[in-house]
């Protein structure tokens, strides 16, 4: 069954509030103003960051809240049953570079370790 638009905006709404909120709560010197949720259908990125935010926070982001990339969780749960290192994934599709995903929470506390 077919997701339908709306619900598909509202769940790439919901991720990149998260992902803001996530940020914000790292970096307690920025205010709601750095750091901002783009509108769905803009163009650009996903998460507009003021100059103060980008020095912080030097990452361009993209949210993308798809059933498709299941497989990529398969592969992070994996990685985390192996030991307690911080658990990645690497990805590659035919004829694209490859990718390291990390969860959210270990990404923002590697990038920024005092504010865990």
């Amino acid at each position: 069954m077919a997701i339908s638009t709306a619900a598909a905006k509202a769940k790439g709404r919901a991720l990149q509030q998260k992902v803001r909120d996530a940020i914000l709560a790292k970096y307690p010197d920025l205010t709601p103003d750095d750091v901002r949720s783009t509108p769905m259908g803009c163009n650009g990125e996903d998460i507009q960051l003021s100059t103060a935010a980008k020095r912080a926070f030097p990452f361009s982001v993209e949210c993308k809240a798809r059933k498709a990339i299941a497989l990529i969780y398969d592969a992070l749960t994996q990685a985390k049953g192996q030991n307690d290192l911080t658990p990645i994934a690497v990805v590659k599709a035919d004829r694209k570079e490859p990718l390291v995903v990390l969860s959210l929470d270990d990404f923002m506390r590697l990038i920024n370790p005092a504010y865990s």
